[in-house]
Order: C-alpha cells, then sequence, then structure tokens
C-alpha cells in the first residue's frame, strides 16, 4: 500500500467522520480492491471471498467511529479484514464439521507445528461409522474431540468447560485419535478390499 492512498484514506475517514458523504464514498470505493486482495489470500472461492469483503466493508462502516484519524488507516482496516475472515473461516469449518473428515481441522495445540493438519488425517467416508467411533471412545477423550475438533475451541476455553486440564486434554485428544485410527482402520480396508477386483 503506498503511503499517499494511506494518507488520503485517513483523510477521507475523518471527512466521513465529520459526515461528508462524498469522502466515505470515495473511501469505500478506494479500499474495496484492497480488502479483495487481502481476503483472497485466505478464502479461496470467489463469491465467498466477495461475501467476506462485504461484511468487511459493513464491519468498517459500524465501527468508523472508533478511528483515530491520526492514526493509519491501513492498520485500522486490516485488524477487521482479519477478524471478518477469522468468523468467516470459524463459521465456514463449524459448519463443514458435519461433512467432512474430522481430522482435518488444525490443532488448537499451543506447541510449534501443532497447528497444521496431522500428516496421517482420519479418512471417514462414513459420518454414521465416525459417530459410532466416537461413542465408543472414553468419555474423556469423546469429550476433548467434541471441544477440540467439532466445536473448535482453543485449550484453554475446553478445560475451563471441561474441567480438565489443558495437558490432559492434550493426552485425551492424543489417545482420542489413536484409538479412532485404530477403529476406523478395519471398516476403511474392508471397503478397500471390496472395491478391488
Amino acid at each position: 500500500m503506498r503511503q499517499d492512498d494511506e494518507q488520503l484514506w485517513s483523510q477521507w475517514m475523518a471527512q466521513a467522520q465529520d459526515g461528508d458523504g462524498v469522502a466515505y464514498q470515495r473511501l469505500l470505493f478506494a479500499i474495496a480492491p484492497r480488502l479483495r486482495a487481502i481476503i483472497a489470500k485466505r478464502v479461496s472461492d470467489p463469491d465467498r471471498a466477495e461475501d467476506v469483503v462485504q461484511e468487511v466493508l459493513l464491519s468498517i462502516h459500524k465501527n468508523r467511529h472508533t478511528y483515530d484519524p491520526s492514526l493509519p488507516f491501513g492498520p485500522w482496516m486490516g485488524t477487521i479484514a482479519k477478524r471478518r475472515i477469522m468468523d468467516w473461516l470459524r463459521k465456514h469449518y463449524r459448519s463443514a464439521a458435519q461433512e467432512v473428515l474430522v481430522d482435518e481441522y488444525p490443532e488448537t495445540f499451543l506447541t510449534d507445528g501443532a497447528n497444521a493438519v496431522e500428516e496421517d488425517a482420519l479418512a471417514f467416508d462414513d459420518l454414521g461409522q465416525l459417530r459410532q467411533a466416537l461413542d465408543r471412545l472414553p468419555s474423556g477423550q469423546r469429550q476433548a474431540v467434541e471441544l477440540l475438533k467439532l466445536k473448535e475451541m482453543s485449550l484453554k476455553e475446553a478445560s475451563e468447560v471441561s474441567g480438565m486440564s489443558i495437558a490432559a486434554l492434550k493426552v485425551a485428544m492424543h489417545r482420542a485419535l489413536k484409538s479412532l485410527r485404530a477403529d476406523m482402520a478395519p471398516e476403511t480396508q474392508a471397503r478397500e478390499s471390496e472395491a478391488e477386483p
């Protein structure tokens, strides 16, 4: 972003805060391409990305009174954009939890590399089989999967809800994934062998 743009945007927003509708319209038209570029990096579907752009523009509109004209406009706008992107990603993954594999969601552990998808992800094609496998887990492990994977809580949030320590949640999650892999492996292998000629 050019510094000239930044200064102009700050000026337009200050004028918009004083009730200048023309300056506000200029600002919105000027920032839309930048927002689209920011959002396209995180949301690959163009239609969904445009929905997020509109959410960001709406948030800027609702929160325009909080902008301090003595500060650069870009970081303020960027913060709002990042928050709306994260809101959309949470919503997207939450709704996908009922349709997609349990282990496709990022870990919520705080250690390095733990926020990446595990390399040996589970391959559950049948939601019914997955539910049965989850039901066979001990209650602590099942609760860890539900809170950390399906509800996408952080370890701290899950600890507060469950009453388990963060360390206990990590252990329960690890054991649950190991049990689910073992439980589902025979069914997966049976399906693969049936598919072979």
